[in-house]
């Protein structure tokens, strides 16, 4: 018997509603100094900085300025500063209206606008990690010239996207959309000048990897900090991502840091933090599936989008009424909240199928499998971390926990049919027999029964046969389907090659293991051909193209870029001793002249380095 998922969230909306409500509408009812719990940032105006969520999260303004499209990616608007306090900018505001009748032109908003905003990215200074390494362990891993070339790029790379909040943020957060943290971040690139949660697991893998373990570890307690602050991590690193999450990989990217430092104290002290989210995820996001609670994604906040807001009203209008459009604002945040924006995995159309469009989305209704596999990991790592600590009997507590998880995961999950995980649709009560790399997440969180490995193994290796899985150039397609949303075919994503990968190598049978280290060889080869081609990594590539990047979706293709940067780094560790590419003794891959690479580098450095000095 399944519960239907909208009656059984009712009273968990309406709890975590009330609670979003207290922190962005009534701040006065929240002692600021229990709140924020880190001494260096609890003495913050804390009325000031919600009043800053009054222009960059909803409100006439907000919807007046999006509206009126000055800007080609609405994520624009709510990243520029303000010039005056929210108060003041909020009055200039209502005094602009009055006299342009309620009516401005295009022109009138932007001039109000570039009046009372700052350029974009005044919050942040461009900074070099004090802890980067020249040549770190992994490029002595590399045979090939050109590709231990490549990791020397990668590795500075780092360095271009480190970034440094400026004291005024601490002092004056009334200004910024940008949530303060304490210790210098690397960005994902391009569009995304702050922090990411999810992006942030392979970001620090990678500079673990590159030995910049103090970086890593500053991020780490950013995070900390933040869940003590919010009780949960946000999208990402503004106050207009603050009501919803991604998934939730603090605990494994401790576990990363961890393994790499050997610091098992920073893993203890990090407990009460990984405890708190993940029973911030078990109580809010928790739904019934066949008689088992499971997890799916859907943060609650009326409206649009605010970094996306225009978008998001032009797709509402296929609906009539505002209930109508609300909830599909609401699928829109959840579909963000699972990092996966947007993809038909999270559309059902009337007839319980994944064709349609974002009008079709449900994510809401929809039991994710990585989710879930995630929160099993979760609760193994802190029954691990517990015991380190020796305290035997929270170790038991969240190992009953993974225990709970692990059940339903493959009650609910997995597919014998199929031979796989499968995600599953509430509304329908059924399975969703379509391809997404996540079917097999749990091979990467090791969430599936270990004396069933042989089984499960021929049951992979045969789905993926099926669905001709290896036959793409450019790497595993994110769906088979063709619509022209970002994580749809052709696109490929870098996390969810290296779950496959991962996974793949972790399943540990002898098949496994070969085609884990043949789609390991292929992404190396394929991001190298692309990077050589445009000198730049990319934020998704193209399954069809060998070396070519991808497209699609709310804005254009983005360059830098953290996840795919670490993914690399960290195969290039794993398998730089055996990968050649053509003319140095390999017989395929591309090939990238020794000359222009540095001379690239040569031109990047003079150009950050004349850049900071304009600053």
């Amino acid at each position: 018997m399944i519960t239907r998922r909208n009656n059984l969230l009712k009273p968990l909306r309406l709890s975590l509603l009330l609670f979003l409500l207290n922190i962005c509408y009534t701040p006065t009812t929240i002692n600021a100094r229990s709140f924020y719990s880190d001494n260096s940032i609890q003495k913050r105006d804390y009325q000031n900085e919600i009043e800053a969520c009054q222009i960059y999260c909803y409100g006439e303004l907000l919807h007046t300025v999006q509206m009126a499209h000055l800007f080609a990616d609405s994520k624009t608007f709510v990243d520029r500063k303000l010039k005056n306090t929210p108060a003041e900018t909020i009055a200039n505001f209502q005094t602009f209206m009055a006299a342009k009748n309620n009516s401005p032109t295009q022109d009138e908003i932007r001039e109000f606008v570039e009046n009372n905003f700052d350029d974009l990215g005044k919050e942040f200074v461009p900074w070099e990690p004090t802890d980067w390494v020249e040549h770190p362990a992994f490029i002595d891993n590399i045979n090939d010239p050109d590709l231990k070339q490549w990791g020397v790029d990668l590795n500075a790379i780092w360095k271009d996207l480190g970034r440094k909040m400026i004291d005024d943020v601490h002092a004056n957060p009334h200004f910024y959309s940008i949530i303060p943290v304490d210790n210098p971040v690397i960005v994902p690139g391009g569009r995304f000048i702050e922090f990411y949660y999810w992006d942030s697991y392979w970001i620090i893998r990678g500079l673990l990897y590159s030995q910049m373990t103090h970086t890593a570890r500053g991020m780490l307690e950013n995070f900390m900090s933040i869940v003590r602050r919010f009780g949960f991590i946000p999208n990402g690193g503004r106050i207009y991502y603050a009501q919803r999450s991604q998934p939730p990989l603090l605990a494994a990217m401790i576990k990363s840091y961890v393994e790499f430092t050997k610091d098992t104290q920073f893993a203890v002290q990090s407990l009460e933090v990984l405890e708190h989210e993940f029973e911030y995820w078990m109580n809010n996001h928790t739904v019934q599936a066949k008689g088992y609670n499971v997890c799916a994604y859907g943060g609650i906040s009326p409206g649009p989008r605010p970094e996306s807001y225009r978008e998001d009203i032009e797709t509402s209008k296929a609906f009539v009424t505002d209930a109508e459009k609300e909830e599909h604002y609401a699928e829109l945040k959840a579909a963000a909240e699972s990092g996966m924006d947007f993809s038909s995995r999270w559309f059902i159309n009337d007839k319980g199928e994944q064709t349609g469009d974002l009008t079709h989305l449900k994510t809401r209704s929809i039991v994710p499998v990585e989710l879930n596999a995630i929160l099993h990991w979760n609760a193994k790592i802190i029954a691990e971390f517990y015991r380190l600590a020796g305290n035997n009997s929270k170790a038991e507590e969240y190992e009953n926990k993974a225990a709970k998880i692990l059940e339903a995961i493959e009650a609910v999950h997995w597919n014998e049919e199929a031979g796989v995980w499968l995600d599953y649709d509430l509304i329908n009560n059924k399975s969703r027999n379509y391809f997404v790399p996540t079917n097999l997440a749990p091979l990467w969180t090791m969430s599936y029964n270990l004396n069933d490995t042989e089984k499960i193994s021929k049951s992979v290796l045969k789905y993926i046969e099926k669905l001709e899985l290896d036959k793409y150039p450019g790497g595993v397609p994110n769906t088979l389907y063709r619509t022209g949303e970002q994580w749809d075919f052709p696109n490929v994503w870098p996390p969810m090659q290296y779950l496959l990968i991962k996974g793949l190598e972790n399943l540990g049978t002898q098949e496994s293991k070969e085609l884990s280290v043949k789609w390991g060889h292929r992404w190396v080869k394929s991001n190298f051909q692309a990077y050589s081609e445009t000198r730049a990594m990319f934020e998704k590539y193209d399954a069809e193209r060998f070396g070519g990047h991808g497209g699609g979706g709310e804005y254009d293709v983005q360059k830098g870029f953290g996840w795919s940067n670490g993914v690399i780094i960290e195969f290039l560790d794993k398998y730089g001793r055996n990968i050649t590419l053509p003319g140095n003794g390999g017989n395929d891959g591309g090939k990238l002249k020794m000359w222009s690479v540095i001379g690239i580098t040569a031109i990047a450095v003079i150009a950050v380095v004349v850049g900071r000095l304009l600053i």
